[in-house]
C-alpha cells in the first residue's frame, strides 16, 4: 500500500478488521490473526501457508480486500502492497 494515512488507519484499527480477515481467509486461525498484528507481509505469508497460493497471488488477494475496505469506507483504490512493506494501517 503507498497510501500511509490509510495504513495508519487499518493498524490502528486493526482489532475491528481482524473479523475481516477471518471471513475474507476463513482457513486463518486465530493465532494467524494476531500474529498478523497489520503486517502485510505477515498476511500474505499466512495466506500462502494455509490456502497453499503464490506469493503474488496472496497479495493479489490482499488487494482485493484492501480494495474493498477503502470501498466500503468511501475512499479511492489506491492499493499496491509492495514486498517488505508492514501494512502500517
Amino acid at each position: 500500500m503507498k497510501d500511509n494515512s490509510l495504513r495508519n488507519r487499518i493498524e490502528g484499527n486493526w482489532k475491528q478488521l481482524r473479523g475481516s480477515v477471518r471471513q475474507e481467509w476463513g482457513k486463518l486461525t486465530h493465532h494467524d490473526v494476531e500474529q498478523i498484528k497489520g503486517q502485510v507481509e505477515v498476511l500474505a505469508g499466512k495466506i500462502q501457508e494455509r490456502y497453499g497460493v503464490t506469493e503474488a497471488e496472496a497479495r493479489k488477494q490482499i488487494d482485493h480486500w484492501v480494495s474493498q475496505f477503502q470501498a466500503q469506507q468511501g475512499e479511492p483504490s489506491n492499493s499496491d502492497t509492495s514486498a517488505n512493506e508492514p501494512l502500517s494501517r
